[in-house]
């Protein structure tokens, strides 16, 4: 009877390797069972499969659990734990479960077996070091300052995925670079064994590998990148060279697209940058336009009335020829004083005194005074030409204050008022270009680069005692009376008070000024004033929508500074890289300019915590392609005197043409050896064309070269004409400009005494920078071009003759195919064979019709017509004939020939009355000419009788 339950150990504790199957248990799973048979009993075992006390299996219980127990020997009760499957320890170390024997039983297949009580078991999983050690990084930066020895630069670290300690933990780290100057220590500490110079190597790049504690190494080593750093230096730093290439007509072009602000660390708590264009060496301080200032001035829309006191020297602006210019200046009229030179303008040129309201504006560069004491330095002045020196008006410089005198005459006004108002500005002396101009009185307004400044003083004053000494008007000095004398000068000398005196130049200036106008009676406003003053290139802002609203800026009126503020370092740095220089001119002045940026910081609460240095930079401006101006149309023109002497006279340029060109790269071909040029038509304007007189200068009592009145109006053009030729002027389109001189026009009162005449036509763009081809015309005279002028058609000339009217050989030879005109001197012979023949044909015809009957006189002239082919007459012919040939391809749109013409009888009564009108003295040289021609008819009607 199965009366006993089997019995095994309350708990086990078991250890299994990964990656085998056999458990070690301890103690060993063995069930025993106290109704088991005796020792000596084994037969009755063998008798039976299921023998009373037998073991015959062991139950695990848990979720899951990869074992499985098995039964060695169920009459001993030994058993054995397994895994099921392979065990991995680094998915689970150890595991937990029940397990639980049972007997056979004592009834029919194990009916009525007994269970052993629950056993705890747990199982601990024994790892193999089976993974390398792999690092966290691929690779790993830093950096580090030249010259110092650091402890810990950085650290690598490698892990492994091995469960146990043993395997998993990494026991050493080591370079295996050869000959580097660092170090690492077992926790994966790197160092420098020695100072590092940035000038003998900027990066170092080491290789480390790792071994765990079971000694396995790394598969693969971590590359270790270490930059030296020169000694840190605050300032701006960017990684590429402070030069930046502009080619024209690109826009706005970033300046500092890599460059940031390095502070060494130190806790900012505001930056200030001023970004300064500098273009003091270019014209008058930027690449503006270099039209002429009146060209300008009319652009802008300025007031008309306007005196330029420094034009160029010519023969009717002479004042200024004395003067020095200073050249290189992309063509602007800049003239330099240096102390010694002044000019006299004459009494025509601008009025005695000014009204209340005026403008004087000009561009000067002035710079601080030599010398403890400084003198007046004067840009204009009206002053007494003798005896007084009293001063009218001045604008002068002192101890770098700029000072407007006005002292009004008792005739104009007769109270105490302001009469001196000074400005004491760093513009006056700062060495650079500025625009400076005054308006309006008694309200006296200085602009200065388009700002406007009242003045720091007003002095007052009495008026000028009326007299009658005449004024003088100098730019550069004063004129005054002295001791001697700065100049050569004729004016006679006085004496007085037994001292020699004569006048003399004072107070000059020294500086440079260009562009001094003076326009009495009007002022101009704040927008023709920034108009004027403007700039054609500066500093910009990409994208200013996206810059941090944190960031105030300001620009100054030129646009040549640039000023930001800012809290944040990193918002400071993305402005910094949206700066940018742009350059609106077609044709922008080629060369450098350079650029300065200065910052200042303020650290939380210091004033100044460290000095950013200035930098420089340059922008490279290309030479941009230059245009080509090519002036085409007829060369030669030819004309009868009627035209010559009519109201309006000829047209000499008619068919003109203005175009410019460009020679570019094709785009295509530009990055290989071989670079096709392609010629491209542009769009630009003119700023003046000049049409000269070659050779003797015209006669005005007997011709002249004038522009129409009306082909100015609505244009931006003025002109001026001499006996030279025809000059017009000012900046406007290339049609425009097509469109007066096609209505310049010549006249001539007397064509029979002009043999021909020659003129020259050239037109320039940005005051002669570029100038187009000399294009020469020249204009001769068709002599006895005038209709029906010694000629008398009694009778129309046999049809063979083809004998054209000489009124209609004006119309042979029109403007446009004068180039294929014979010379003056060839038509006059043609004209005299042609006269001379005809008068031969007359005569013929009229011993003819003295041998007919008048019923018959048609048909009997086309017997002769054609029974005189191959008379000797013919030759005659020949000249008329030779004529007619270069006619034809430009008659071959007439309706009715020569020919044609001459074959009816009727058209000759039409016109005999007409020639009768037009000259009687014609009509008898006709009559006398047909009288010989009868005698020498005779002559040929009996040769040709008897040859026939």
């Amino acid at each position: 009877v199965n009366k006993h339950k089997p019995w095994i150990e309350t708990s086990y504790h078991g250890v299994i390797t990964e990656n085998t199957e056999v458990v070690l248990l301890d103690p060993p799973l063995v069930a025993l069972d106290k109704d088991a048979p005796i020792p000596y009993a084994g037969e009755l075992v063998q008798l039976s499969s299921c023998s009373l006390g037998e073991i015959c299996a062991f139950n695990i219980q848990g979720l899951e659990s990869p074992f499985e127990a098995v039964v060695l020997n169920g009459t001993s009760g030994e058993g054995q734990l397994r895994a099921r499957g392979l065990v991995d320890c680094e998915a689970q170390k150890e595991y937990t479960f029940i397990i639980q024997a049972h007997d056979c039983g004592s009834g029919p297949g194990g009916a009525e077996g007994k269970k052993s009580h629950k056993a705890a078991v747990h199982i601990q999983v024994n790892d193999v070091n089976e993974f390398a050690p792999v690092f966290r990084e691929s690779e790993y930066r830093a950096s580090v300052i030249e010259g110092k020895i650091y402890d810990n630069i950085l650290q690598v670290e490698a892990t492994d995925q091995d469960c146990s300690p043993q395997y998993s933990q990494i026991c050493n780290y080591q370079i295996t670079t050869a000959r580097t100057p660092f170090a690492i220590d077992r926790n994966g500490n790197i160092r420098n064994t020695e100072k590092l110079s940035y000038d003998r190597q900027q990066q170092y790049e080491i290789q480390v590998t790792a071994w765990d504690c079971g000694q396995k190494r790394a598969l693969q080593s971590v590359p270790v990148r270490i930059d030296v750093k020169p000694v840190c230096k605050p300032g701006w730093q960017e990684d590429r060279n402070k030069h930046m290439d502009y080619e024209p007509g690109t826009g706005s072009k970033q300046l500092f697209p890599k460059m940031h602000l390095e502070t060494c660390g130190g806790p900012l708590s505001s930056a200030r940058t001023t970004v300064e264009l500098q273009t003091s060496h270019i014209g008058k301080g930027c690449d503006r336009e270099t039209y002429s200032e009146k060209s300008l001035q009319k652009l802008c829309g300025a007031s008309s009335g306007s005196t330029d006191l420094l034009p160029a020297p010519s023969t009717a602006t002479n004042w200024t020829a004395s003067l020095v210019t200073d050249s290189g200046r992309d063509s602007e009229l800049i003239f330099r004083f240096d102390g010694r030179q002044a000019a006299k303008i004459p009494d025509w040129v601008v009025p005695q005194n000014l009204t209340d309201h005026f403008t004087i504006a000009t561009w000067m560069k002035h710079g601080p005074s030599p010398g403890l004491r400084a003198e007046k330095e004067t840009l204009l002045c009206n002053s007494d030409k003798t005896e007084m020196n009293r001063h009218h008006y001045s604008l002068y410089v002192h101890n770098c204050r700029l000072v407007f005198l006005l002292r009004r005459d008792f005739t104009q006004v007769d109270t105490f008022r302001p009469a001196e108002f000074h400005w004491k500005l760093e513009q006056i002396c700062d060495k650079e270009w500025h625009y400076v101009i005054n308006v309006e009185f008694p309200v006296v307004t200085l602009y200065v680069d388009g700002v406007t400044y009242d003045p720091y003083l007003v002095t007052d004053d009495w008026p000028i005692h009326p007299s009658q000494i005449d004024v003088q008007l100098t730019v550069g000095a004063c004129w005054q009376e002295g001791s001697g004398s700065n100049e050569a000068d004729t004016k006679p000398l006085r004496c007085v008070g037994g001292e020699v005196k004569k006048p003399r130049f004072t107070q000059y200036f020294r500086g440079s000024l260009s562009g001094l106008t003076i326009r009495p009676g009007k002022i101009e406003s704040q927008k023709v004033i920034s108009c004027l003053q403007a700039c054609k290139e500066g500093l910009d802002i990409n994208s200013l929508e996206s810059l941090d609203k944190s960031i105030k800026f300001h620009f100054n009126p030129a646009q040549s500074i640039l000023v930001m503020e800012g809290e944040d370092l990193d918002n400071m740095n993305t402005a910094m890289r949206k700066v940018s220089y742009i350059n609106s001119r077609q044709f922008p002045t080629p060369g450098a300019r350079r650029l300065r940026i200065s910052t200042s910081v303020q650290c939380f609460g210091e004033d100044t915590c460290i000095t950013i240095p200035d930098i420089d930079a340059v922008v490279m401006v290309l030479q941009p392609s230059e245009p080509r101006i090519t002036i085409s149309g007829a060369d030669r023109l030819i004309r009868p005197e009627s035209d010559f002497r009519a109201s309006d006279g000829i047209a000499l340029f008619q068919d003109l043409h203005i175009v410019s060109t460009v020679t570019r790269a094709d785009a295509a071909a530009r990055h290989t050896a071989r670079q096709p040029e392609v010629l491209e038509e542009i769009i630009h304007n003119l700023d003046y064309c000049d049409i000269l007189v070659l050779g003797e200068e015209l006669r005005p009592e007997e011709e002249s070269l004038q522009v129409e009145g009306g082909a100015l109006l609505g244009k931006h053009l003025d002109a001026t004409n001499s006996t030279s030729g025809v000059s017009v002027y000012g900046v406007d389109s290339m049609s425009s400009y097509e469109q007066v001189i096609r209505q310049v026009r010549y006249q001539h009162w007397q064509p029979t005494q002009l043999a021909e005449r020659r003129f020259q036509l050239t037109c320039s763009e940005l005051n002669g920078r570029y100038t187009s081809n000399e294009f020469k015309l020249e204009v001769s005279v068709l002599r006895g071009s005038d209709p029906g002028e010694h000629i008398s058609h009694i009778v129309a000339p046999p049809q063979y003759m083809q004998v054209r009217r000489p009124s209609m050989l004006h119309d042979l030879y029109p403007s446009h195919s004068s180039a294929a005109v014979p010379s003056a001197a060839t038509v006059v012979i043609v004209m005299c064979i042609a006269a001379l023949v005809v008068v031969v044909v007359l005569g013929i015809y009229r011993i003819h019709l003295t041998h007919q009957q008048e019923v018959k006189l048609e048909e009997t002239a086309k017997e002769a017509g054609t029974s005189w082919d191959d008379s000797a007459l013919t030759i005659t012919v020949n000249p008329m004939e030779n004529l007619q040939e270069p006619q034809a391809e430009e008659e071959a749109d007439d309706e009715i020939t020569s020919a044609e013409s001459d074959d009816s009888e009727e058209e000759v009564d039409i016109q005999l009355p007409k020639v009768e009108r037009q000259s009687r003295k014609g009509q008898s040289w006709g009559q006398i000419s047909s009288t010989s021609a009868q005698k020498q008819q005779r002559v040929d009607w009996s040769d040709w009788d008897g040859s026939s």
